[in-house]
């Protein structure tokens, strides 16, 4: 009865998966040259669809469909920040304008319980697109001082516990 419900759900999965390969790739860079407040952002960001992932197979579980764990694409081995930032800005507005459609489409198909979670991601998508876009401009108005200050501060926090830089 939900085959449409259970198919839209797990090309959800695959582009949370995605996100979650890909805002970790990044949040391993970012924190290996000290920019640790873009790291914890790709990190929180990635535990954030995880969680989505969990809600998405919960769902499809419940439709009595079968979860395929197939990550939605290949990881981009981008090593500058601001494509970085412009990278995962794009992702959360794909994301958002899918499971918008997403949502109409479980609603077509008298499915208002898979319609509400697509809805709560959307929300979710938008709030991350929009710390990206911050942060890129932040990038944009500061320029590599803004990178630099997070290495810095990184630095004094080491110091400060008594930690060798690294």
């Amino acid at each position: 009865m939900h085959e449409k419900s259970v198919e839209l759900l797990n090309k959800a999965i695959a582009d949370e998966l995605f996100a979650v390969h890909q805002y970790m790739y990044f949040h391993f860079l970012c924190d290996d040259q000290g920019y640790d407040l873009l790291a914890g952002l790709f990190k929180r960001t990635a535990i954030d669809e995880m969680l989505h992932v969990e809600k998405l197979a919960e769902r499809i579980l419940f439709l009595k469909g079968e979860v395929e764990m197939k990550v939605g694409g290949e990881v981009e081995k981008i090593k500058d920040v601001a494509k970085m930032l412009e990278k995962a800005a794009n992702m959360e507005q794909e994301s958002a304008r899918d499971y918008n459609l997403w949502a109409n489409q479980s609603s077509a198909n008298a499915d208002s319980a898979t319609k509400q979670i697509f809805e709560g991601l959307v929300a979710d998508e938008e709030r991350h697109y929009d710390q990206y876009d911050t942060e890129a401009d932040n990038l944009k108005k500061f320029g590599d001082r803004y990178l630099a200050l997070q290495s810095i501060e990184r630095s004094k926090n080491l110091s400060a516990m008594g930690r060798p830089v690294e």
